[in-house]
């Protein structure tokens, strides 16, 4: 798929009442193409999907999976199709809405310096609207911590929303990534940060879904507060058959919302 440099990836599974919407707000740009990764949703959502690769020749594509697999095997999948198809920049979002596309080109425009950026809750000027009180504690304890557990510097080590240069897809051994879940977004922080590549962080608003149900079940939360423990093991492990065991890294304090 010749066209855009950058390539937007958009995991789904029951968001047939979202993903158009989001779509067309991101083609609104030019320098962006479209892949979606479709589950078999029961609602149409691939369905829906295809209506757009029809609407939009060249610029949005599909990928149809036979059943429910998880995001993280839906971003692998799709950092695949976009090396594959030699985009230069690729990005993830979330298809309930909940990113602000009008972000996009400023994401772009930062993996000029940086290898790889977040579009950022926590940092100052980012800010999450209609989420409970639960799902915030909840969100906020989950990246205190990742951070705090893995030594990252980020704010945001669990956001979703992305973007990377190539470069750093191609170095990272994509087969290694384990996470099925949402827990990718640690393990992905993660493993940028582990191999030197310099991650920026911009203030982004968070909009919690109005379409559609949320994917957070007791498993996905389940991964996401072991997948932390299984790679500092591996950090661990590694440093020690080195020779080497360095300090971790230093981490901010939290900021207030």
């Amino acid at each position: 798929m010749a066209g855009p440099d950058s390539l937007v990836i958009m995991a789904t599974y029951n968001e047939a009442g979202n993903l158009a919407p989001l779509v067309s707000r991101v083609l609104a740009y030019p320098e962006f193409d479209v892949v979606v990764i479709d589950d078999n949703s029961p609602d149409g959502t691939g369905a829906v999907a295809e209506d757009l690769v029809r609407r939009f020749p060249g610029r949005v594509s599909v990928l149809h999976r036979s059943h429910k697999q998880g995001l993280g095997t839906a971003l692998v999948l799709g950092y695949r199709h976009a090396l594959a198809n030699g985009h230069d920049r690729v990005f993830q979002m979330d298809a309930d809405l909940s990113h602000d596309p009008s972000l996009l080109e400023e994401m772009r425009r930062s993996l000029e310096e940086a290898d790889v950026v977040i579009g950022s809750r926590y940092v100052a000027g980012g800010s999450v609207l209609n989420r409970s009180p639960w799902r915030r504690l909840l969100s906020r304890a989950a990246s205190a911590y990742t951070r705090t557990l893995l030594g990252l510097p980020i704010r945001d080590p669990m956001g979703g929303y992305k973007g990377y240069r190539r470069s750093v897809l191609e170095a990272l051994d994509l087969d290694r990534i384990r996470s099925r879940g949402y827990a990718i977004q640690a393990e992905m922080s993660f493993r940028c940060r582990q191999r030197g590549f310099a991650i920026v962080e911009l203030p982004t608003l968070f909009t919690d879904r109005v379409n559609g149900r949320s994917k957070m079940t007791g498993a996905v939360v389940l991964e996401a507060l072991v997948m932390p423990l299984l790679l500092l093991a591996r950090r661990r492990f590694e440093a020690a058959n080195s020779g080497r065991v360095g300090p971790a890294t230093p981490v901010a304090p939290e900021s207030p919302d």
